[in-house]
């Protein structure tokens, strides 16, 4: 109701539902996935290297954006859902989520060891704040100026360097 007012949709909010709520639905189902992904996640599964989910996002979407995407998201060892897990007292930009995520490895790295991948400049200020190095790949629409903290920022994942960071090279 509040969208078709405001933008002066010639429809009624019911119309304007049955035409929304579907683009919704496919949206969510079938998400791009960001572009050298899925590269990443073999690379790093293939070297034993843990990955994990910090995201800010409830777990109900997470879920239903991702279920489309087994050989990605199976690698994942767990993900740390802000919005729903209790032990996350406050969101990004803080760093919570980040040392909560880190702290349920089997073995545990300490912060300075995680690597961090974010496109929004409120989590590469939470990442940077647990004391954790931050790859930002922003939308376009993020100002220089919020991508300055992160520890390297970069247009694609396909241009990432894992020897940058002491791993191992593609």
């Amino acid at each position: 109701k509040i969208a078709v007012t405001e933008m002066k949709l010639p429809m009624s909010p019911e119309e304007f539902s049955q035409i929304y709520k579907p683009m919704c639905d496919q949206r969510l189902q079938h998400p791009p996935l960001m572009p050298g992904i899925q590269k990443l996640v073999a690379h790093f599964k293939k070297h034993n290297i843990p990955m994990a989910i910090a995201t800010s996002g409830g777990k109900e979407i997470s879920l239903i954006k991702t279920k489309n995407y087994p050989d990605v998201f199976s690698c994942i060892s767990h993900t740390i859902y802000g919005s729903s897990d209790p032990e996350v007292k406050n969101g990004k930009p803080h760093p919570d989520i980040y040392l909560i995520c880190a702290a349920k490895f089997p073995n545990p790295p300490p912060p300075e060891k995680c690597l961090v991948f974010e496109d929004a400049p409120n989590g590469v200020t939470g990442a940077l704040r647990a004391n954790m190095q931050v790859i930002m790949v922003p939308a376009p629409d993020v100002s220089e100026e919020l991508r300055k903290p992160a520890t390297l920022v970069l247009k694609s994942l396909e241009d990432f360097k894992p020897e940058l960071f002491g791993l191992p090279a593609y």
